[in-house]
C-alpha cells in the first residue's frame, strides 16, 4: 500500500483556495485500498467542534499553527517530519516549508518526495524583496531535491527545464467540482472574482470600465485587506456601473453571479494554471484574460486577451453575441477534455505507485 501524506493546504473539507480543492478531490477521485491518505490540516481554521478525525479514505491531523504567511515555513516542516514516521509517499503543495529538504533527503533517503512549486510564487508583488528572495532559494531547494516535481502550467514546466535543467510532471487542475445551474438567465454584466492584489489587475478592469458607463461591472474580492484594495475601492466606488461586492462564501450565490454574466474577466498574471480560471472554462463562460503566457496556454490561445484598459475597453465594446458565444463554446470544450478531476487524479495516482 501507498501511503501519501498531502501537505501544505490549510485542511479538508475545502473552504476555499486550489490546494485545498487539489487535496479533496484526489482523496475523493483517489479512494482505493491502495492508497492511503493522511491530510494535515491548520487547526486555527477548524474550530475542535467541527473537525472531522478521517474524511473519506482520508486522515486529518490538525496542527496547531496556521498555514499561511510566514508561519506556513513552521506548518510545513511540523507536517513534514510528522508525516515522514509513517508515509512513504509526502505530496507537498507549496515550496515555503521546504528549506530544509536537502538535510531531510539526507536522513531519509527512501521517503519520495513530491512538489508542487504553485506558480512563481516569488515573483507576486505582495511580496517584499526578502520574502521573495526567501521563496526563490527555497523553489530552487524544491526543484532539485525533489523525486518529482509538479509544474501545473506548460509555461510553469518550461520555466523549471531552462532554469534548473530539470523535468517535472505536468499536471494542471480539474474544475468538474463547480455547481452549473440548470436554469441559467445570462444579464449583462462582466464579472470577476478574485484577491484584491496588484498582480491580479483589478485597477486595470475597474479603470476600462470607469470608461464605459453603459457595460456594468460587478467584481468581489477581499476589498478591505490592502492598502491597494482600499485605494481601489474609493477611487471606484462612486461609479454607477461597477459593484463592488465583498467576499462571498456562499457557493450557490457566487455560483449564480458567475454562470449569469456576460464576461468572466480572469486578471491573474502571475502563477500558472488558476483555478478560477479553469472553472470559469468549465461553466462554459466566455473569458476575458489578462495576456501572459499562462493564460494563453491554459486557455489555448482563444479567448479575449488584455494588457491595458485601453485593449479591454476595444474587447467588450466590439465583442459580438456571435463572439460571445463561440468563445464560451471554446472554453467549455477545452475544460471538459483537459480539466477534469476524475483525469487530474489519475495522473497523481501514477505518480504515488511509480517511482
Amino acid at each position: 500500500m501507498v501511503k501519501v501524506a498531502i501537505i501544505g493546504t490549510v485542511g479538508i473539507p475545502a473552504k476555499y483556495g486550489g490546494f485545498e480543492t487539489l487535496a479533496q478531490q484526489l482523496v475523493e477521485n483517489l479512494n482505493k485500498d491502495d492508497i492511503k491518505y493522511t491530510v494535515y490540516c491548520s487547526g486555527t481554521a477548524y474550530k475542535k467542534s467541527n473537525r472531522l478525525k478521517n474524511y473519506k479514505n482520508a486522515s486529518l491531523i490538525y496542527l496547531p499553527v496556521d498555514a499561511n504567511g510566514a508561519w506556513s515555513i513552521l506548518y510545513d516542516l511540523i507536517a513534514i517530519l510528522h508525516a515522514l514516521r509513517k508515509n512513504n509517499t509526502l505530496l507537498v503543495l507549496g515550496v515555503s516549508g521546504l528549506i530544509f529538504l536537502p538535510a531531510i533527503k539526507l536522513l531519509w533517503k527512501k521517503k519520495n518526495f513530491v512538489v508542487h512549486i504553485d506558480g512563481l510564487e516569488w515573483k507576486r508583488e505582495k511580496w517584499n524583496k526578502l520574502a521573495k528572495a526567501f521563496l526563490k532559494f527555497s523553489e530552487k531547494i524544491a526543484v532539485n531535491y525533489a523525486d518529482i516535481t509538479i509544474a501545473d502550467n506548460l509555461a510553469i514546466r518550461e520555466y523549471i527545464t531552462k532554469e534548473y535543467k530539470k523535468d517535472s510532471a505536468l499536471i494542471e487542475y480539474g474544475a468538474d467540482h463547480v455547481n452549473t445551474p440548470h436554469t441559467v438567465v445570462k444579464e449583462n454584466y462582466a464579472f470577476g472574482v478574485c484577491r484584491i492584489e496588484p498582480e491580479n489587475n483589478v485597477h486595470i478592469v475597474l479603470e476600462a470600465f470607469s470608461q464605459m458607463p453603459d457595460k456594468r461591472l460587478i467584481m468581489v474580492g477581499n476589498w478591505n485587506n490592502s492598502q491597494y484594495g482600499l485605494a481601489l475601492r474609493q477611487r471606484f466606488d462612486g461609479y454607477s456601473n461597477i459593484t463592488m461586492l465583498d467576499p462571498i462564501y456562499e457557493q450557490e450565490k457566487l455560483d449564480v453571479l458567475r454562470n449569469s454574466c456576460m464576461l468572466y474577466m480572469h486578471g491573474h498574471s502571475a502563477g500558472g494554471t488558476n483555478p478560477s480560471l479553469v472553472e470559469a472554462m468549465y461553466m462554459g463562460l466566455p473569458v476575458a484574460a489578462y495576456d501572459v503566457v499562462y493564460n494563453r496556454y491554459t486557455m489555448e490561445n482563444k479567448g479575449f486577451y488584455f494588457s491595458g484598459p485601453e485593449e479591454l475597453r476595444s474587447v467588450v465594446i466590439t465583442i459580438t453575441p456571435h463572439t460571445l458565444q463561440q468563445n464560451a463554446l471554446d472554453m467549455k470544450c477545452i475544460a471538459h477534455k483537459r480539466y477534469r478531476w476524475a483525469v487530474i487524479a489519475k495522473k497523481y495516482e501514477q505518480l504515488f505507485t511509480t517511482k
